[in-house]
């Protein structure tokens, strides 16, 4: 089953709830320099917290999207491939905060976290809503990174 946040983002009063839920937990809880948002919908999740937070924003998107420069970075997924550029994190260790908008299959935030650390990041992974944690989060967090969900659905 497609989820979809569109209904949240439609709404300026919900959205600023979930933004305010955002704020309280990553205040309470969590340090970081920098935001970085999975393509698409994390655009949109990243790019208001970042704005709220004073916190700069990188975009992970796929490859051929992003201009391309020597220092773009590549990682597989599965058959697409995903690129970040931005490689202040190899001479700073920056903490990162990565923002997407479900956790399905966990494919995207593995990836992502990856390339992330390929560049020299720490990344921390806060998805807005989680589908069945079951496998998918249990693996991401497995391999030592920490999910906060503010909604979960059962099921596929």
């Amino acid at each position: 089953m497609f989820r979809d946040i569109t209904t949240l983002i439609k709404d300026p009063w919900v959205q600023a709830g979930h933004r305010q839920s955002y704020q309280r937990y990553i205040k309470g809880e969590v340090s970081f320099d920098l935001i970085v948002g999975i393509e698409a919908r994390g655009f949109i999740i990243g790019g208001a917290l970042s704005y709220t937070l004073g916190k700069g924003f990188v975009p992970i998107r796929k490859v051929g999207k992003l201009p391309l420069m020597w220092n773009a970075m590549n990682m597989n997924l599965s058959t697409a491939r995903i690129q970040l550029r931005f490689t202040k994190m190899l001479y700073k260790r920056y903490e990162v905060l990565v923002v997407d908008d479900l956790l399905a299959t966990g494919g995207t935030a593995l990836a992502a976290a990856a390339l992330i650390e390929k560049l020299g990041g720490r990344s921390l992974r806060w998805p807005l809503s989680s589908i069945s944690r079951m496998s998918a989060g249990e693996e991401v967090e497995d391999r030592g990174y920490n999910v906060y969900c503010l909604t979960e659905f059962e099921g596929d």
